[in-house]
């Protein structure tokens, strides 16, 4: 039944002309009449944040709002710009054809990156809720929103250890010597060698005053002070998954000390959340261009970003590249994490999330893009200093920031400093990530609880046992077999099989479920006009073909897990990290089948009823009022049925 006005007591729906439908732009939400005839939905300087305590009309407390746009900007930087930016792509690129990498990467830009990342944020912000509550969009598959936060939750206990490595090595940086660059300590065994310079190797020996003679053989035998002081001290790595052995108490400590970090960052909401991210998020990108300038001073600098760029045409017919660049979108985009969703569900309602969509992906790419010169260059002069190919030192992930940089660095002048100040940026780009993660996380679990069970300090203690639970978990990763359960969470649990499944219905529920000319609609009331076409037919067609096809390559070609190419996982470590992959990826089968059970009624009864959307209380305040629609009827017949679209149709 249609309703010329709101009524608090019962159902509200609204009716949209078919002429709106076709193409008028739909009111946004500013000044929209309530339901006691005063203006609401305006705003007043743009993006306050709401007053504390403050209770909206369903008797919930009023949420909160960035206190500018621009946080929200910096925010989604943070946390999208991260570890993987610098150290993943960088190496994809250069493994994958160099230049010509780009060609595919920026394909699947458009294809799966802004496509999804786009969905989230605007979802978010339209359903004003977290990872889980914003799929009562579409209520029969909030599995969505709960495999979501299972691997945010894996995600933020194992993604943290790196920063504690990072604050481990930061410390260790000031000290006059490195401790990393020398074998004069007690970590170090009888075949550490500091300088190995294997093209000086001619006629079987070499003649050094440190080291006296040694054979070809003997040489290739060493073990650089770099790679001992990362195993043999900070990992004190055991001989398997079986043998956690003892605990690394002083990275125990540098792991608290993060997670404090992480929860003062956090604990406040959006109001702290905003602030600090504007720090955390930009002083990296000071550090970075420090290191670049640095960098392409140095001797072979010149050679590591020609090595980084040069274009290798043959690659492009490799199916290996199209599926890494399909992959590290996914992965540096930080999609199906459901923090996005949590972090657009804090915009006002009218913000332009579309444009804010596309400047986010440039600076994603970009950065990650810039990083690539900033690392080749230094790994130009450490592949000349030891008179060896740059590939022989080009390494992606831990390998790259705990072993390569380090060595690096202690070939510079002033190394300590240049050390200092290459940990710092880790620290600080992990941090944001991090503490968005666990922002994600915390708004969900909050989003669940009722409003009239609303309790003062209770975002404070979800935060605190959110973080005291990740801790105790993660005590698992600084015994000596650590890095072996590190390395199963880092596979399984939020791995690419993981988010590519988690895409892949967000894609299909919003496109084909909910409707995505609907959900056209609805943004475009959102933000004043209708986004470019392609987005919703990358929706509903090419972005899951896309999730589908990188999905089975990675099934078909899947390999046991192993550390440094040596260790092989016993089958039962397997069977771990096979349960931590589907811990995730079965909730959206198993709550769709469990919720289609419940109900009375034939097929189609139950199907028409989980799938109707229930609005929030915002969503009665954003409407369009009767004269609006009224401004939109002359074209039209008043009565006709058929030119008559429902768009919002409340069932609270």
């Amino acid at each position: 039944m249609e309703k010329s006005s709101f009524n608090t007591d019962c159902c509200a729906v609204n009716v949209v002309l078919g002429e709106e439908k076709r193409g008028h732009l739909i009111p946004n939400g500013n000044g929209h009449q309530g339901v006691n005839g005063t203006v609401i939905g305006g705003t007043g300087a743009a993006g306050a944040v709401a007053a504390p305590g403050a209770v909206s009309v369903a008797g919930y407390p009023e949420r909160e709002t960035w206190t500018r746009q621009m946080d929200f900007i910096m925010s989604c930087v943070g946390f999208a710009v991260g570890l993987g930016n610098v150290w993943r792509f960088p190496y994809l690129c250069y493994k994958n054809g160099g230049g010509v990498f780009l060609i595919p990467y920026v394909l699947f830009i458009f294809l799966g990156g802004i496509p999804i990342f786009f969905l989230e944020i605007a979802l978010g912000q339209f359903m004003k809720a977290g990872s889980i509550n914003v799929w009562n969009i579409a209520p029969l598959f909030k599995g969505l929103g709960y495999a979501s936060m299972v691997i945010v939750f894996f995600c933020n206990t194992y993604y943290i250890m790196v920063l504690a490595w990072g604050f481990y090595y930061f410390i260790k940086s000031f000290n006059s010597t490195l401790p990393w660059s020398t074998c004069d300590n007690p970590w170090n065994s009888d075949s550490c060698i500091e300088i190995f310079h294997k093209d000086q190797c001619q006629n079987g020996t070499i003649g050094n005053a440190t080291f006296g003679n040694l054979t070809c053989e003997e040489l290739a035998a060493g073990r650089s002070p770099i790679i001992e002081f990362w195993e043999n001290k900070v990992l004190n790595i055991s001989n398997g998954l079986d043998q956690p052995g003892s605990m690394n108490w002083e990275l125990a400590l540098c792991l608290l000390a993060v997670w404090v970090m992480v929860y003062f960052c956090v604990w406040k909401g959006v109001k702290s959340t905003g602030k600090i991210v504007y720090f955390t998020a930009t002083f990296p990108y000071i550090v970075l261009i420090i290191l670049l300038v640095r960098g392409v001073t140095l001797p072979g600098s010149y050679d590591g970003i020609m090595y980084y760029l040069k274009p290798n045409w043959s690659k492009l017919g490799e199916p290996q590249v199209w599926i890494d660049a399909g992959t590290q979108i996914f992965f540096s985009y930080a999609i199906g994490l459901g923090a996005l969703t949590a972090l657009g569900s804090y915009n006002r309602f009218n913000n332009d999330c579309y444009k804010d969509a596309f400047v986010l992906a440039l600076i994603n790419s970009g950065t990650s893009f810039f990083s690539g010169f900033v690392v080749f260059s230094i790994l130009g002069f450490m592949a000349a200093d030891q008179g060896v190919d740059i590939s022989k030192v080009a390494e992606s992930g831990p390998g790259l920031a705990f072993i390569a940089y380090p060595k690096a660095v202690s070939l510079m002048p002033v190394a300590p400093v240049w050390a200092a100040l290459f940990f710092f940026m880790l620290l600080l780009l992990g941090l944001d990530s991090q503490f968005v993660g666990v922002e994600g996380f915390v708004t969900g679990i909050l989003d669940l609880y009722p409003g009239k069970y609303y309790m003062r300090y209770q975002r404070e203690i979800a935060v605190a046992i959110c973080c005291s639970l990740c801790f105790i978990i993660d005590l698992s990763m600084v015994t000596q077999g650590g890095m072996y359960v590190f390395q199963l969470f880092d596979y399984y649990s939020a791995s690419g099989m993981t988010l590519l499944w988690q895409a892949f219905w967000e894609c299909v529920v919003v496109a084909w479920v909910y409707g995505a000319d609907r959900f056209m609609d609805d943004i475009a009331r959102m933000i004043g006009y209708r986004p470019f076409p392609w987005i919703k037919w990358c929706w509903s067609f090419i972005t899951p073909c896309v999730c589908v096809g990188i999905f089975l390559f990675h099934l078909l070609n899947y390999k046991p897990l192993t550390y440094n190419n040596q260790y092989v996982y016993p089958w039962w470590g397997e069977v771990i990290g096979w349960c931590l992959a589907l811990s995730s990826m079965l909730c959206i089968p198993i709550s769709l089948l469990y919720k289609l059970c419940r109900p009375t009624g034939s097929f189609k009864e139950r199907w028409a009823t989980l799938t109707t959307p229930v609005w929030g209380p915002h969503h009665l305040e954003y409407m369009a009022t009767d004269a609006e629609i009224k401004s939109l009827a002359s074209p039209l017949s008043p009565g006709s049925e058929e030119n008559k679209v429902i768009i919002f149709e409340s069932v609270m």
